[in-house]
């Protein structure tokens, strides 16, 4: 965690694994840690959350709390035990980090893929933000910090520079258009976030963690960014983002990228 984000509790989604499991590790690892870090996942008991596992017992205040995306009663069950270890203080990061991706061209995009991608790539960030909205509003609320920052209030959505319509990056690599879709609204999304949630004092951002050496990342070919590098950097983006940046889309290093 870089000078600058100092944030009392964090949550990750999708965390048992690839960037979501690397930002816990690393945001664990520091000597100025959150005193909570709220790690996320559909199946902690099952063979992809053994390593999680293992972090908690190495670091106090990693939590492991079950939770999909894609499920409201299960959300709901997540917010009722995050706000039971806060004991009335309010949740000042949440990283809308789990995603899914489904190799598919224009001719072969089925509906269902495409209903899924969506599903957990927008639908999830959304009804998980306002799910946690209360617990972001107290935590803004009762900051003595004036503006915004990742360690007042913020929702980071864990986005892709594969969905801006400018860029359309890696286009030869994979058309992936479901995934593509998917992280353009995700973006819009973002937008409207930060101008609903822009009285509250909530930071709201797109970011793009690279192209990076994860399950998801290697799905086209090998990825050129590891996980390591792609989640220092974007630690240290999440410290010096100011209210500038709420309603924009910026990539792990803190540059902006067009919609």
């Amino acid at each position: 965690m870089a000078a600058g984000l100092d944030p009392c509790s964090v949550l990750v989604t999708g965390s048992n694994r690839g960037i979501g499991f690397e930002l816990v590790r690393q945001l664990a690892a520091k000597s100025s840690r959150p005193e909570w870090i709220f790690a996320t996942c559909r199946d902690p008991e099952g063979p992809r959350a053994q390593e999680l596992k293992k972090l908690t017992t190495k670091h106090k205040g990693v939590v492991i709390v079950p939770m999909d995306t894609t499920d409201p009663s299960s959300i709901k069950a997540a917010v009722a035990r995050v706000t039971e270890k806060l004991k009335g203080a309010g949740l000042n990061l949440l990283i809308n980090n789990a995603g899914i991706v489904r190799r598919s061209s224009l001719e072969s995009e089925m509906p269902e893929d495409m209903a899924e991608v969506y599903q957990t790539n927008v639908i999830g960030p959304m009804i998980v933000s306002q799910a946690f909205l209360p617990l972001l509003r107290k935590a803004s609320q009762e900051s003595p910090q004036k503006g915004m920052s990742c360690s007042k209030a913020a929702i980071v959505n864990i986005s892709s520079e594969g969905g801006s319509i400018t860029n359309v990056f890696a286009w030869k690599l994979g058309q992936v258009v479901s995934y593509r879709c998917s992280k353009a609204a995700l973006n819009m999304l973002t937008r409207c976030q930060s101008l609903g949630f822009a009285e509250d004092e909530i930071l709201c951002v797109a970011l793009h963690p690279g192209w990076v050496q994860t399950d998801m990342g290697n799905t086209l070919q090998q990825a050129p960014l590891t996980v390591d590098v792609s989640v220092r950097e974007t630690l240290s983006t999440l410290a010096r983002l100011t209210e500038k940046a709420s309603g924009t889309l910026v990539n792990w290093e803190g540059e902006a990228l067009p919609w």
